[in-house]
């Protein structure tokens, strides 16, 4: 390592060796940070003086598509091959982000734990297949960096004692006091596994398939240095770092969220951005929102976190038909520093998540949201705490279903216009929006892929054969078409809009409880209009005087991005069911 040349400025050098020194005191940090850099090599020729890249990293034309390599199949085709195909022909240039999740081998987890971060699964395609997507949006990919699979190269060689891997893992006295570790899974947290120098227990947070990295180790961080640029040069541009916040380890501590692994988060930043400025990390970090923002660090860290308390709160709320406990929340959002959003998202190919809304929800709404939820053919999936019960950790239900009625009426009247509502409230709101495939495609819980692979989250990650989805897509009775065109529709009037700027100013009215309503505004030095954002959430119409409307909006009349009608706002104001305006003002309202 000491024989590395660089050719990276000094303010790069001194940056990144003051994070290393924090996170392995005692190492020779020289040699370490030249080893680090040299990973990212070439420096992009935009890094000054002051190691800031002023490039824009988002705007309002930016919303992403979250699916799976596999979502759509169709014979003697590979996977990548067809979802490349979906979206040339029916998403064209709607979404500028495209997460494919993890489309490496794998071992279980559907993908999550990874055996070869080098190699893309054949039964999906190759790398000339992620490039070619790459090619037309800016491609999300996983970054798997707690674990690996225990049939990877480097767990079998851990359990050789050989190296690489063989100091590469989490190991742990079983008797050690780790009753304070938080984790979202119920099965033991260490595994005992043979090797030549007798048994040795490892640490495993998601399963015993799932085997915790060693980071205390520099040389497991240095793989993933190399990793990461073997995804750059492979047309990766957004990393999302999945289960980061169970990073780092220290018996009699939570192992959640410790200094070191922000740190590492810092470093990852520096270093991915010195290369490329327009690549962004993303943190998966399913906890209570006041730990996730703090993976922003100071505006040094992650730049975009996901929105996890969104989904369960704007299901309550639809659900309810009460606008209360979103619109408080909403008021609580601290603003983003410069350079840093949420990503926003209502489902994902995981369970809509419960621990965000743990502070929010009383144990009446709880239950009575996940009763509903199982109800509509949901699925709870538990965590174990010191108490020793299997405690709520999310629900396992796709999106469309969970839609299909109320707690006043569980018939699927209105789910059409619920859905679509839900969907309305997101992509307003203020970061950049994500749509998972199966809600863009209406898709139902896969009931028998759960049975099959006797996993509650198989539920919402169906495997649509691809000519019968594009029957559906092409049926106008259909729901999947429904669902399809609107949104679709709703994704172009957005990104018209530069008050939809990830960037753009939010403010959250008080109206009354059937309705959710907020302001965007742009940037000052813009002259682009502001926009008011009503929402309808209940299976009533409702009528809104003017003196009930937010002081801005009370006068002269506007027009209604999304119907395209004029709005007089000195009158009452009406909205059928779960109808939603984006209304933008005019001096003089169409007659």
């Amino acid at each position: 390592m000491n024989n590395i040349t660089l050719k990276a400025p000094a303010c790069l050098f001194d940056r990144v060796k003051a994070h290393l020194e924090i996170i392995y005191p005692g190492q020779d940090a020289d040699a370490l940070t030249r080893k680090a850099i040299a990973f990212f090599e070439p420096i992009h020729e935009t890094l000054d003086d002051g190691c800031v890249s002023a490039i824009p990293l988002w705007s309002e034309k930016d919303i992403a598509l979250l699916t799976y390599g596999n979502s759509l199949v169709e014979e003697e085709t590979l996977p990548l091959e067809t979802l490349d195909r979906f979206l040339k022909k029916y998403t064209q240039d709607r979404f500028s982000i495209v997460h494919i999740l993890p489309f490496f081998p794998y071992s279980s987890d559907d993908g999550f734990a990874v055996m070869d971060y080098y190699t893309v699964n054949p039964s999906l395609g190759d790398w000339k297949d992620i490039r070619k997507i790459a090619g037309h949006c800016r491609l999300m990919a996983d970054l798997v960096v707690n674990h690996t699979s225990s049939r990877s190269r480097w767990f079998e060689n851990f359990k050789k004692s050989i190296h690489p891997g063989k100091d590469y893992y989490v190991t742990v006295d079983p008797q050690s006091d780790l009753s304070q570790v938080i984790r979202p899974r119920t099965t033991p947290l260490v595994r005992e596994v043979a090797t030549p120098d007798g048994p040795r227990h490892v640490w495993c947070t998601f399963g015993h398939d799932q085997v915790d990295l060693n980071f205390k180790n520099p040389n497991v961080l240095m793989e993933f240095l190399a990793i990461i640029r073997h995804y750059l040069d492979n047309g990766v541009e957004v990393f999302r770092l999945d289960a980061v916040a169970f990073l780092w380890k220290e018996v009699c501590t939570t192992c959640l969220h410790l200094g070191q692994t922000h740190k590492i988060v810092k470093l990852m930043r520096t270093l991915i951005q010195a290369h490329n400025p327009r690549a962004i990390i993303i943190t998966e970090t399913n906890v209570p929102a006041r730990e996730n923002i703090s993976y922003f660090g100071i505006g040094d860290e992650a730049q975009i976190i996901y929105n996890f308390p969104l989904p369960p709160f704007l299901l309550n709320t639809m659900i309810t038909g009460n606008s209360k406990g979103i619109t408080d929340w909403l008021k609580t959002m601290p603003d983003t520093m410069e350079s840093t959003t949420c990503l926003n998202f209502i489902a994902s190919h995981d369970g809509i998540g419960l621990r965000p809304v743990e502070d929010y929800f009383s144990r009446q709404e709880m239950t009575q949201l996940i009763d509903l939820m199982k109800a509509f053919g949901g699925k709870i999936s538990t965590r174990a705490l010191n108490d020793h019960k299997d405690n709520p950790y999310e629900i396992n239900i796709s999106l469309w279903d969970a839609m299909k009625g109320t707690i006043h009426c569980r018939e699927t009247n209105f789910q059409i216009e619920r859905f679509i509502c839900a969907h309305t409230i997101m992509l307003g709101l203020k970061g950049i929006p994500a749509i998972y495939i199966h809600s863009l495609l209406g898709t139902e819980n896969d009931y028998e892929r759960r049975e099959n692979l006797q996993s509650n989250r198989a539920v919402n990650r169906h495997i649509w054969n691809y000519p019968d989805l594009c029957e559906k897509l092409a049926d106008p009775d259909a729901h999947h078409h429904q669902v399809f065109s609107t949104l679709c529709a709703l994704v172009d009037k957005r990104k018209q809009q530069q008050a939809f700027h990830p960037d753009a100013g939010q403010t959250t009215f008080n109206i009354n409880r059937k309705i959710v309503a907020f302001q965007r505004r742009p940037d000052k030095e813009s002259n682009a209009p502001a926009l008011f954002c009503i929402h309808n959430i209940t299976n009533q119409a409702v009528t809104i005087p003017p003196n009930d409307l937010p002081e801005p909006w009370r006068q002269a009349g506007g027009v209604d991005l999304i119907s395209e009608n004029p709005v007089q706002l000195d009158t009452d104001l009406n909205l059928t069911p779960y109808q939603s305006m984006w209304i933008k003002k005019t001096a003089t309202p169409k007659s």
